[in-house]
C-alpha cells in the first residue's frame, strides 16, 4: 500500500544475505508459504538432551509471525512464545524468565530441531512436535 507507514512488504534474504522486498501480487501463495500457513493450533511435542520431557505448543499464526504459549513438563512451567516461520524454517522462543530458544523445519503437521537455553549452562538438545489440533 502505497504512502501507509504501517504497512511492510515479505522480505526475503539473498544468497548474499541482503535482504529484499518481494513484489506484491494477487498470484496464489507459492507451495512453501501453503505448507506452513496452517501452524495455528496445538502442538504436542518431546525434548531430550540437557533437559527431557514434553510440551504443549498453542500457536496462533499471523503471516510470517507466531505467538502463544508453550507449556513443559521439566522444568514445569508455561510460557509466552515469540517466533516467525519462514518457508520450512522456523524459530521461536520464550518471552521472560530465562531464555530458551528453538529453531528447526517444519514440514505439514510436524516440525523438529534443537532448543538452547541461554543461562550460562550452554544447555540444550532435539525437539519435535506434532500437530494434534
Amino acid at each position: 500500500v502505497a504512502g501507509c507507514s504501517s504497512h511492510k512488504s515479505p522480505v526475503h534474504a539473498t544468497s548474499t544475505g541482503h535482504a529484499v522486498a518481494a513484489p506484491v501480487s494477487s498470484a496464489p501463495a507459492s507451495p512453501t508459504a501453503t505448507a506452513t500457513a496452517g501452524l495455528s493450533g496445538t502442538w504436542s511435542g518431546q525434548y531430550s538432551g540437557s533437559y527431557n520431557g514434553n510440551f504443549t505448543l498453542r500457536w496462533h499464526q499471523t503471516g510470517s509471525k507466531l505467538h502463544g504459549t508453550i507449556k513443559l513438563s521439566a522444568p514445569a512451567d508455561t510460557l509466552r512464545i515469540n517466533g516467525t516461520v519462514t518457508g520450512g524454517t522456523i524459530k521461536f522462543g520464550t518471552v521472560g524468565s530465562t531464555a530458551i530458544t528453538y529453531s528447526g523445519t517444519v514440514s505439514g503437521s510436524s516440525m523438529s530441531g534443537r532448543y538452547q537455553v541461554h543461562n550460562g549452562s550452554g544447555a540444550g538438545g532435539p525437539w519435535s512436535a506434532a500437530k494434534s489440533s
